[in-house]
């Protein structure tokens, strides 16, 4: 570890996924590092996001089952939902795995300061009146919940963070934005039992998927009698004693006991200095090049405060990509495109590489095909009573650049998926390949059988 007045090597702003990310494979890599977080370790993904809402998800899904145990003949019924119960158990969830990160980070020996960190020079972190030099800075500072202009939290009208923590189930729900936030609060409180209505300005519900995938858990979403009103935007809300009032642009009006604010996260980055030493910003994101640098000095920047995906395992890799960087290891820059995507509603969406639109774009409208290979075919899929399809988008004779799929536990496929697109894979390439069954992997398999000019549990 760096003796006092000496520099660090590495000097850490931010203790979430890219920030922790960084320290632990620099201080892996032989460097001295500083890690400075204002909060807990391990930031929003921990704390107020990824592990939480799956685990809100994960009770949600017990629920379906116990409601729906008599259709597979098991007389289980839905008696009601503890919140309080619901909660001690994501608690202890959280709670598991912040121990087990604080102790990882203890045992690489890496200086955690708490406290709120400022940017004060090109190669230092003030923290409560004390300064932190790092011969590099890597900024982390995360990402919070936006709302819209003139839409102020507080009451009725939440964000995630206030709906993580609900100790009781609402009768009815409106949730302001269709996206992944939307989507799984809106999956999660209509198994609780709740009334939902999503409202999303855009066409479609995960309105960034490809337009089959979004179209296919639209129709799921109908089934499950979740309502949404796509292509409207917000105009206004007020609320009293009786709950929340919505009015739309086009005049509909919408009530309900909360409205839940899901209009994405904003990087965390108001008045931590970074303008003032010469960072170029771009509505509050950090703008870095291909091998995450700021252009200014040895800081480089990592996690949602980066343009592009706002996802844990993107700030995972690009926090191991820094520390790489750093360490003078001449790491292969990140291909967004290649990054795995799941929204962990019910049914799950996942997908990675490019969607068919994008696809065409780059490769011409004759230049690509498609192929959706549906999961009524897939034995396990039929035993767990899913329904969903698996969508490939390949170069027409080249590799495939897209898997996408909608169907319950999908999720789990999307490692295979990165592996297929990231390894610019052939149809036959993966055709070959043995997949067990049953399982729902093997759907992959089948698919690319089918793109590949032999199907077998599938027509031509």
């Amino acid at each position: 570890m760096a003796e006092t007045g000496t520099p660090f090597d590495v000097v850490v702003l931010g203790g979430g996924s890219g920030g922790y990310a960084t320290a632990l494979r620099a201080a892996e890599l032989g460097l001295d590092v500083a890690l400075v977080e204002a909060h807990k370790l391990g930031g929003t993904c921990l704390h107020n996001g990824c592990i939480p809402t799956k685990a809100l998800l994960h009770a949600a899904e017990l629920a379906d089952n116990a409601r729906e145990g008599s259709a597979y003949g098991v007389l289980s019924q839905l008696q009601g939902i503890d919140m309080n119960g619901v909660n001690a158990y994501k608690d202890g969830v959280i709670a598991g795995l912040y121990k087990g990160l604080q102790g990882l980070i203890k045992s690489r020996k890496i200086t955690v300061i708490e406290g709120h960190g400022t940017l004060v020079a090109a190669d230092t972190v003030e923290v409560a009146g004390q300064r932190y030099t790092g011969k590099n800075v890597v900024l982390a500072t995360g990402s919070y919940a936006r709302s819209l202009p003139g839409l102020e939290i507080g009451g009725r009208v939440i964000t995630s963070d206030q709906a993580l923590n609900l100790d009781y189930v609402p009768k009815s729900a409106i949730v302001l934005g269709g996206g992944v936030i939307g989507v799984e609060f809106a999956s999660v409180w209509k198994s609780f039992g709740a009334d939902v209505q999503i409202i999303e300005a855009l066409p479609h519900l995960v309105p960034n998927e490809d337009e089959s995938l979004s179209k296919a858990l639209e129709r799921a979403f109908r089934k499950r009698s979740i309502g949404f009103t796509l292509g409207d935007r917000f105009s206004g809300v007020t609320q009293d004693d009786s709950g929340v009032h919505v009015t739309l642009e086009s005049g509909k009006t919408f009530d309900a006991d909360l409205l839940l604010v899901a209009v994405g996260r904003g990087p965390r980055t108001a008045d931590l200095g970074y303008e003032a030493q010469g960072i170029t910003m771009d509505r509050g994101f950090v703008i870095v090049d291909e091998r995450l640098h700021t252009g200014v000095g040895n800081i480089y920047a990592a996690g949602d405060i980066v343009p592009g995906l706002q996802l844990a395992h993107r700030g995972f890799a690009q926090g191991i990509f820094v520390a790489e960087q750093i360490a003078g290891l001449n790491p292969t820059p990140i291909v967004e495109s290649g990054i795995p995507r799941v929204t962990y509603c019910e049914p799950e969406v996942a997908s990675v590489g490019l969607t068919e639109a994008k696809a065409k774009e780059l490769h011409g409208a004759d230049g690509v095909e498609t192929l959706e290979y549906n999961l009524a075919g897939n034995g396990k899929s039929k035993i767990l009573g899913t329904t969903g399809f698996v969508k490939l988008v390949r170069q027409k004779d080249g590799p495939v650049v897209g898997v996408h799929m909608v169907g319950a536990r999908v999720g789990e496929l999307i490692g295979e998926g990165q592996l297929i697109v990231n390894w610019e894979a052939y149809p036959e390439d993966v055709a070959a390949l043995v997949h067990a069954h049953p399982t729902q992997n093997e759907a992959l398999g089948e698919a690319h059988l089918a793109l590949a000019g032999k199907p077998l549990h599938a027509h031509n």
